[in-house]
């Protein structure tokens, strides 16, 4: 899943175009970090790249939080001068999501190591990334807020937690509300790897590599269509394809890392201080919004995203394309046109 993710922000973003030097990872201290269950994650830093400048009066901040399991390095190896987020018009914070295993996570706290890490949730991810834009940014104003996937997710709690602070947001393959089709897939990818003798109940000294190939195979199968993988594969191309995608999960992310962010995801309702009514959520929304969505997506259902946006009478781009959760990879011109001239509003 993490090649497919970084396949996915790489076209997206047409980095072969407008490739530039990676900036400097950044780190906001924010102490203890006090999580909407009342825990508390000690010493919690979270990491960030700035790309573009700042203007005078301050209008042109775009935050765009990390998609699951992925880096603000990532991010922002796909922006620059001219590409769909210019970062000649624009000043770009590239955050990395909470338990990313750059900002504070269970494969990196020296106190709260593994298992003991506390769970967290979308609305905790956008909470630090509110106290970095207001407290080390000295931001009172955001432009934008924008992700994919799970920076989606980011992105829509942020409509209705600070509904204030951005004039837009532009949530890509993400959800307000997982559906139970969602939950069944994410959970099946937690129990692969809790499932694995070597997981140790969270203590591995090496990665749980039976669970994490699991994880890939399952990953494999939700993140296109059937018939997707049916046309552009052929049987005799099997055995390397899934070998590439089991490598890279083993190796390219840590499994707590993986379940706490699952579990974060799995958890999203921006309904839920609204007594559990989306029409309330909604009505407390103020920023303008394109919300885009892969009609075929698998990994995460778009239904409740198209709900949302009804109820927001807002901006929709509807991709029907068989690439799935994906469908920027083969609808990337589209989506660059719209990301581009709703920004320029």
């Amino acid at each position: 899943m993490r090649r497919a993710l970084l396949s996915f922000a790489c076209l997206l973003f047409s980095v072969l175009l407008h490739a530039q030097t990676v900036p400097p990872l950044q780190y906001a201290s924010l102490g203890d970090f006090k999580l909407e269950s009342g825990s508390v994650i000690h010493d919690c830093k979270v990491g960030y790249r700035t790309l573009g400048t700042l203007n005078a009066s301050k209008s042109n901040a775009v935050l765009f939080p990390s998609w699951f399991t992925g880096k603000s390095g990532e991010i922002a190896a796909g922006l620059g001068p001219g590409s769909y987020v210019d970062t000649t018009k624009y000043f770009v914070i590239a955050v990395d999501s909470l338990g990313n295993g750059v900002s504070c996570s269970p494969s990196n706290s020296a106190s709260q190591h593994g298992t003991e890490f506390p769970q967290f949730t979308i609305r905790d991810m956008v909470n630090s990334e509110f106290r970095l834009a207001t407290e080390i940014l000295q931001l009172k104003h955001l432009h934008a807020v924008m992700g994919i996937s799970m920076g989606g997710m980011e992105t829509f709690q942020w409509l209705v937690s600070y509904p204030d602070f951005m004039d837009l947001a532009i949530p890509i393959v993400g959800t307000p509300q997982m559906t139970s089709y969602d939950l069944l897939l994410w959970q099946s990818g937690i129990h692969a790897i809790q499932a694995d003798v070597n997981w140790k109940g969270g203590d591995y000294t090496a990665p749980p590599e039976a669970g994490l190939r699991t994880l890939a195979d399952i990953d494999a199968l939700a993140i296109q269509t059937p018939s997707y993988r049916v046309a552009h594969m052929n049987p005799e191309e099997f055995k390397k394809f899934l070998d590439a995608e089991e490598t890279d999960t083993i190796h390219g992310f840590d499994a707590n890392n993986w379940i706490r962010q699952a579990q974060a995801m799995m958890r999203q309702d921006v309904s839920r201080p609204f007594e559990g009514d989306m029409t309330k959520a909604a009505a407390a929304v103020k920023a303008r919004v394109l919300v885009i969505v892969g009609l075929q997506d698998h990994m995460v259902n778009p239904l409740p995203a198209l709900a949302f946006a009804r109820l927001l009478r807002a901006q929709t781009l509807e991709l029907n394309s068989d690439c799935g959760h994906l469908v920027t990879d083969c609808e990337s011109s589209k989506i660059g046109t719209a990301i581009a001239e709703f920004l320029a509003k």
